[in-house]
């Protein structure tokens, strides 16, 4: 008896020391990523088009007050925040034009990037305006360029991003499903919803693979948007915003606080 509770006082006591180390080094990554510089790179999904507030300095980049980085480091307080990610931007803009303010002291990089590359705003547009079979023929093609082109052109981004900051977390922020499927919605065809986010999947997958062969910590946001997709009542998306067509199908600022910022609070 005296053994059995001499076991069960040893193996409460491991767990609790277990938890208090591993909530020890969580908030050590934060701190420490606090302490440094944060970088937010990327295409419209991190600059925040759809979320408003948009800083007018960045003029066609959209960036938004409410968007994910600029949340973070408002929570954070990083020694210094430079927010250089650009709507409509590809890993080719990302290169040419938002890296700069990355160097040594950089402790936290955040991106989200490859869906334009992969043609996401023509395939939306082909998928609204046209028949579901040319919306799976374009979902096709864009699948095929995420399998054959994608991978080198992130492994350049990925690549000099190590390179000017070596000592950085970076973050590689993923996209959600847009639709919620089996539910009454007017607007697009259950298969066009289908293969739409089985394309989101795909990308998703290629990210994750070439952002884990450097290091770096793919954070999935299909998990924290789950319920809140397109046609889910509780949507943290645009759907078609013919007034504002840019916003279409990105995140709104409850889809940037409520999806993106929890994933990036975890990678961080």
């Amino acid at each position: 008896m005296r053994r059995s509770r001499l076991a069960v006082y040893v193996s409460s006591l491991l767990l609790a020391i277990g938890t208090a180390l591993t909530g020890a080094a969580t908030a050590q990554a934060s701190q420490l990523a606090a302490t440094g510089g944060y970088v937010a790179l990327g295409d419209s999904y991190s600059s925040g088009v759809g979320a408003g507030s948009y800083i007018a300095a960045s003029g066609d980049c959209k960036r938004s007050t409410k968007a994910y980085p600029a949340l973070w480091a408002a929570a954070n307080s990083p020694s210094s925040f430079d927010f250089t990610a650009c709507s409509g931007a590809r890993t080719s803009e990302v290169l040419a034009g938002q890296l700069a303010p990355l160097n040594a002291t950089t402790a936290l990089v955040s991106i989200s990037v490859g869906g334009n590359d992969a043609g996401f705003a023509d395939v939306m547009t082909t998928c609204v305006l046209q028949s579901d079979s040319s919306c799976l023929s374009r979902i096709d093609t864009a699948r095929a360029y995420v399998d054959s082109t994608l991978p080198g052109r992130l492994d350049s981004v990925y690549s000099a991003i190590r390179s000017k900051a070596p000592g950085a977390r970076v973050v590689v922020l993923g996209y959600p499903h847009f639709y919620q499927l089996g539910t009454s919605c007017l607007g697009l065809s259950e298969t066009k919803r289908k293969a739409i986010n089985g394309a989101a999947d795909h990308l998703d997958t290629a990210i994750a693979k070439r952002a884990a062969n450097h290091g770096f910590t793919f954070a999935d946001v299909r998990t924290t948007f789950t319920g809140h997709e397109i046609c889910s009542g509780s949507s943290w998306l645009h759907s078609v915003n013919w007034l504002n067509i840019g916003d279409s199908y990105h995140p709104t600022a409850a889809g940037q606080s409520g999806g993106y910022l929890p994933v990036l609070n975890s990678a961080a």
